[in-house]
C-alpha cells in the first residue's frame, strides 16, 4: 500500500511544471499548487514580502509535496476514508478542493446514506464511506471515479473554455478524463467511441 507521501509525489508528477493558463481559474500554477493557495497559506517563498507568480515559479517539488500532505490530506482528514478510496479523493482534492468531498457525499446520499453535502469529512461521512465500502472497497473506489469523471464532463458541458481539459484537440480524452480514469478499474474506462458519443454535443 502506498504511503501518503508517495501518492503526493505522483500527484506532483501528474500536475507538471509552471503554467499560467488564462482559462484556468487557478491562475499561475506549479506542480498543482496555485498562486491562490500560496496566498491563502501566506507562503512567501522568495522572501520579498510579496506573494506573486515569482513565488509560484520558485516552488520546489518537496515544498509542493509538503503542502499537499498537510493541507490536502491531513487537514481535510482524508485518512478517515477507506484506504482504496484515499488516492482518488486526495488527487481530486488537489484538483478541486473540498468539491472532492462533496462528490463523495453526493454519491453516498445516492446510495441511501443520510449525510450533509458540506465538503467536510466528519464522523457521519467517514462512517457512511466505511459502510459503503463493505464488503469490497474497490467497488466504492470505482463508483467515486465514475462520479468524478461525470463531474468533469458537467463542468465542460457548462463552461466551453474548460473543454480543452476534457478533450484533446485531436478529439481524444483530455487530461481531466484520463486523470479520473487512472483511479478506475479498466472495465470502467470509456472506449474511444463511448467518449466521442459523450462529447459529440460540444461541437
Amino acid at each position: 500500500m502506498q504511503t501518503v507521501r508517495q501518492i503526493a509525489t505522483e500527484i506532483v508528477a501528474r500536475e507538471g511544471g509552471y503554467v499560467d493558463d488564462p482559462d484556468d481559474p487557478g491562475g499561475a500554477t506549479k506542480y498543482g499548487v496555485t498562486i491562490h493557495t500560496l496566498r491563502r497559506l501566506g507562503l512567501d517563498i522568495s522572501g520579498d514580502g510579496l506573494i506573486d507568480s515569482r513565488d509560484v515559479r520558485a516552488l520546489s517539488v518537496s515544498q509542493a509535496i509538503d503542502i499537499f500532505v498537510h493541507h490536502y490530506f491531513e487537514r481535510p482528514r482524508l485518512s478517515l476514508l477507506p484506504r482504496a478510496l484515499q488516492p482518488s479523493v486526495f488527487d481530486m482534492y488537489v484538483n478541486a478542493g473540498s468539491q472532492a468531498v462533496r462528490i463523495l457525499q453526493r454519491l453516498l446520499r445516492d446510495m441511501g446514506f443520510e449525510i450533509a453535502v458540506d465538503g467536510v469529512i466528519g464522523p457521519k461521512t467517514a462512517r457512511a464511506a466505511e459502510d459503503a465500502a463493505q464488503p469490497d472497497d474497490v467497488v466504492l473506489m470505482d463508483a467515486y471515479g465514475i462520479a468524478r469523471r461525470n463531474y468533469y464532463f458537467r463542468l465542460a458541458d457548462h463552461r466551453p473554455a474548460s473543454r480543452k481539459y476534457a478533450q484533446t484537440r485531436a478529439g481524444g480524452k483530455g487530461g481531466w478524463i484520463r486523470r479520473a480514469e487512472e483511479f478506475l478499474s479498466p472495465i470502467y474506462h470509456l472506449s474511444d467511441a463511448e467518449f466521442s458519443r459523450r462529447v459529440s454535443g460540444w461541437g
